[in-house]
């Protein structure tokens, strides 16, 4: 029997707002811009149609997305 995939599980548990952006932040690299709540805010109405149904963030869907988005929308 395997065991459960603890980091896909993780990636793929759908958070609040709050849960992402401190686990979006954590561990990331200096040169990544960090996000805010604000930040997330916007990323979230350009991008409406990643959050479909109750609007929550996950790791596995919306990081890669939001650090791309940053990048080309930090100062």
């Amino acid at each position: 029997m395997r065991t459960p995939d603890l980091d896909r599980l993780r990636s793929e548990k759908v958070r609040s707002l709050a849960e992402f952006l401190k686990l979006y932040n954590e561990n990331l690299p200096l040169a990544f811009p960090r996000a805010s709540a604000a930040l997330l805010e916007q990323f979230r109405s350009a991008h409406s149609g990643l959050f479909k149904g109750r609007g929550v963030w996950s790791l596995d869907l919306h990081r890669k997305k939001v650090m791309d988005w940053l990048r080309a929308h930090s100062a």
